[in-house]
């Protein structure tokens, strides 16, 4: 379990967290999210002892990490997939991990194996594709069998294949009752993955929730409905508190009531209906929604007037 208690860290002059509480829990997958600039490699860094907080604490599994006498076996972090010995071989990488904590060749040949690096345990690190990087790093993250887990961006450079890989061992690790935390920036990925959600902007706490009320926060439930008559089923679901919109000709997207009464209005009213679809809003859309405030480095949504005009912009 990691907890952490009003955790705050200061450069100079910029707060890059502030106050920040949550608890990350075993046996989930906690996604942890946010814009770039929002506090989340500060965080991570301070959960694993690499930087000290301003003010506050976090601990892992009851302790501050330092104060664990073999950390390896409690927490396994990946910050940074390339951060290894180019020299060496992805098989005397990990070793010189283990013979440090007094973990056997014996575990290291199982994670080798674990994260599918079998082929090229024997050649050197530094000739490695980000995607092999990746899973070298996780199997570093995995070699002390930690309670705690971790990830930094895990999906960044894998393929297909590896992109599955992953999703299954995370829910696999917090299936076995460990305590699980990934952030990423890809949201879809995250849809499929994560079970909970920590989200920060600003270095502050926006969401502390399951996926599904996080999505449902964002935006609200609404129905798709399409029908030829359109404009009489507009009028007749028309109310106080029902907001009812049109993208396009025969189809209407319709918030404030459930499918279920919505089918029974247009029955009473002797409407046939094409399609009757309940919508929540994707994990993007909720991310995007629920952080728009919280963007410190704000893209432009076009480009200055003449700036692509003789094609040099792009």
């Amino acid at each position: 379990m990691i907890e952490a208690h009003a955790l705050t860290k200061c450069y100079g002059r910029k707060t890059a967290v502030a106050d920040l509480s949550f608890t990350v829990r075993p046996g989930l997958v906690t996604g942890f999210l946010g814009p770039n600039g929002a506090g989340k490699s500060t965080t991570m860094r301070m959960i694993l002892g690499l930087d000290a907080p301003t003010a506050g604490r976090v601990t892992v599994n009851g302790k501050h990490y330092a104060a664990h006498r073999a950390p390896l076996h409690e927490v396994g972090a990946m910050l940074e997939a390339r951060a290894i010995h180019t020299g060496r071989s992805a098989f005397h990488h990990l070793l010189s991990l283990a013979i440090t904590t007094g973990i056997p060749r014996s575990r290291v040949e199982e994670v080798v194996d674990l994260v599918g690096l079998r082929q090229v345990a024997g050649k050197r690190a530094g000739g490695f594709s980000l995607g092999m990087s990746q899973r070298l790093g996780i199997a570093s993250a995995l070699l002390g069998d930690p309670a705690t887990v971790v990830l930094d961006e895990p999906v960044n450079g894998l393929d297909p294949e590896g992109v599955l890989w992953i999703r299954h061992l995370l829910k696999d690790l917090a299936a076995e009752g460990r305590t699980v935390l990934v952030s990423s920036h890809l949201m879809s990925e995250m849809a499929l993955t994560a079970e909970h959600l920590i989200v920060i902007g600003r270095g502050r706490l926006i969401a502390d929730t399951s996926v599904e009320e996080f999505t449902r926060r964002a935006a609200g439930d609404s129905v798709l409905v399409r029908t030829d008559e359109a404009e009489r089923l507009r009028r007749a679901l028309a109310g106080p508190e029902v907001a009812v919109v049109s993208q396009e000709p025969g189809t209407l997207e319709v918030t404030g009531l459930s499918s279920c009464r919505i089918g029974r209005i247009a029955a009473d009213n002797r409407i046939a209906l094409a399609e009757l679809t309940p919508r929540r809003a994707s994990l993007e859309e909720a991310f995007m929604e629920l952080t728009r405030g919280a963007v410190e480095y704000q893209t432009p949504d076009r480009l200055p007037a003449g700036a692509a005009a003789d094609g040099r912009a792009a």
